[in-house]
């Protein structure tokens, strides 16, 4: 069986679930408007143009769920995904992920954003397992803090890494599809690598070593 990983923002879905639960907070009036949009562009931007600090952006996006309990939090999240999410699940990438799983291939999201956030898209969207930033959790309460290794640029291979130890995969005949600069790392250890919707960075990167670039949104 064969590993097919797939990123999950702006890739198999046509926005990023990260930015997407920013506003939805803002629109619920959760955080305060001016102070969170700005930082939430702010970040957004950075992550773009590869100068995010991984750790500055995740004490300000998990600061949020402190606020809540967990039942609670479930309760935003089904909001959040009606509202925001099954719209931008792609088409083309919900095939993607089928042709794999007919195929007998593992699928797996690997993703920077958060468990909390991706957990439920991820089982939206079928796939075996994810990979994400995992935020502590003490005693039933989220502590604004990231548990272990954030799954960000390097990272990803760090985190790929250990859950290859835990499980009986490995990379031969594996595939990643990304649409992010900040996964080259990664794509350059899978067998096949596959830029989608590339960001300009990427784009270059993928023609310069002949990756195949295709999109899901068109």
């Amino acid at each position: 069986m064969a590993l097919a990983l797939f990123d999950l923002d702006n890739t198999l879905l046509s926005d990023d679930s990260d930015f997407l639960w920013g506003c939805f907070l803002v629109e619920k009036g959760l955080v305060d408007k001016d102070t969170y949009d700005e930082a939430n562009q702010r970040f957004y931007e950075e992550y773009k143009q590869g100068t995010l600090d991984i750790f500055e952006f995740l004490a300000f996006t998990l600061q949020p769920l402190t606020q809540f309990s967990i039942q609670q939090l479930d309760e935003l999240h089904n909001a959040f995904m009606e509202k925001h999410i099954r719209s931008a699940m792609t088409e083309k990438g919900i095939a993607q992920i089928k042709s794999h799983r007919d195929k007998g291939d593992i699928t797996v999201i690997i993703t920077a954003t958060n468990r909390f956030v991706t957990g439920p898209i991820a089982e939206a969207f079928g796939v075996d397992d994810l990979i994400a930033t995992d935020p502590e959790i003490i005693d039933g309460q989220y502590t604004g803090r990231v548990a272990g290794t954030p799954c960000f640029q390097g990272g990803k291979i760090t985190r790929l890494n250990q859950w290859l130890e835990n499980t009986s995969h490995d990379l031969e005949g594996s595939t990643f599809y990304s649409d992010s600069h900040n996964d080259i790392p990664l794509l350059e250890i899978v067998t096949t690598a596959i830029a989608v919707d590339p960001d300009d960075d990427l784009r270059t990167t993928a023609i310069e070593r002949n990756w195949e670039i295709r999109s899901f949104r068109e």
